[in-house]
């Protein structure tokens, strides 16, 4: 027969309140994450801003504070502070609000991930600063990254009359003056513009920095290309700038224009055949050949004989003229279409 053991309620009671007490217990405040997981701070934290709002971009975390490879980040916290001009102070804590998670992903071997981040609920006349964390677990949380911060309002309005010249080695550009914003509202802020140039149906990428001036002289062309042009005009704040939206598209294609040097060192020679004409070659990367000319004492304009390619600086007059003194002259000439033909050289003088 089995008996049962009976306690007094009293110790059942104190039993009770022990293990309350007991279970009780606990951290006070959340535990250290351990150094073995927890992602190194990220450092290249930077934003974009454009007529929409803006694009905040970070190289994912590659290893943990001890040095560490890491093969995922779990997710970011984004945290983001609104401060009206008037209320900011330089020396005060940012009143950075509650973070925004955003899911991390994996991280191959020796391959940079960048994480993107778009906004466009953006509050004109306000300062935005924005940080970031990284996570790989539940309590393994990074340092802050380096914070970014901007002045954001309503972007000024594309440039208009964008005019566009086509040169010898250059395409010059002007624009109207940009005043006012996109809603119609002047601007009372320093405008700046950025040129942004593409090539053979290329994206369009920046070409300058900013500009103070309403134009700009492209010299980084090459002659017989097509290149596309956009200008972007940019509101300056002493917290940063605000770009608006580009101009259309215009399109130009240099062209040469610029003859190479005359020929030098030209002299005749009877001989059996005729007239030999020879002159030093022009040193000049768009020399293509050369034209020769004659002239008969007594007539004003030369007459072509004939061109020659480079390398050769020689020709066969096999068909001199029956008078008693004439001139040969010769110039050279590019590969530009239509060519470009230099002056004339000084004239070799024949007798009989």
């Amino acid at each position: 027969m089995h008996g049962r053991l009976f306690l007094p309620w009293p110790v059942v009671l104190c039993g009770l309140l022990a293990l309350s007490v007991l279970s009780g217990c606990g951290y006070k405040s959340r535990p250290v994450s351990p150094q073995e997981i927890v992602p190194k701070a990220v450092t290249d934290l930077q934003y974009e801003l454009d007529d929409k709002g803006v694009t905040l971009r970070w190289t994912y975390p590659a290893e943990t504070v001890k040095g560490d490879d890491l093969s995922e980040i779990l997710s970011f916290k984004l945290y983001r502070a609104v401060v009206a001009p008037e209320q900011y102070c330089e020396t005060c804590p940012i009143p950075f609000g509650e973070p925004l998670d955003i899911p991390g992903g994996a991280i191959a071997a020796g391959k940079p991930r960048q994480a993107v981040y778009e906004t466009t609920l953006l509050r004109p006349g306000n300062l935005y600063f924005f940080k970031v964390r990284s996570r790989t677990g539940w309590w393994a949380e990074s340092e802050d990254s380096n914070i970014v911060s901007f002045m954001w309002n309503i972007p000024p309005a594309a440039p208009a009359d964008v005019t566009v010249q086509p040169g010898d080695g250059r395409v010059s550009l002007a624009w109207a003056a940009v005043t006012a914003r996109m809603n119609g509202t002047p601007i009372r802020e320093p405008v700046g513009y950025r040129v942004y140039r593409s090539q053979g149906g290329g994206p369009f990428t920046p070409l300058t920095g900013l500009l103070n001036e309403t134009g700009y002289v492209d010299t980084k062309v090459v002659n017989g290309r097509k290149y596309s042009y956009q200008v972007q005009a940019v509101t300056m704040y002493e917290m940063g700038e605000v770009g608006g939206g580009a101009s259309q598209p215009v399109e130009a294609v240099p062209v040469d224009r610029t003859p190479p040097p005359a020929p030098v060192g030209v002299k005749a020679v009877m001989t059996s055949t005729g007239v030999k004409v020879v002159w030093d070659p022009v040193q000049h990367r768009d020399v293509r050949g050369y034209r020769v000319y004659r002239r008969v004492e007594g007539e004003r304009q030369p007459v072509l004989l004939g061109e020659v390619k480079v390398p050769a600086t020689i020709f066969d007059d096999r068909t001199p003229p029956g008078a008693v003194r004439w001139f040969y002259s010769v110039s050279s000439i590019d590969g530009a279409s239509p060519v470009n033909e230099s002056p004339a050289s000084e004239e070799a003088e024949m007798f009989r």
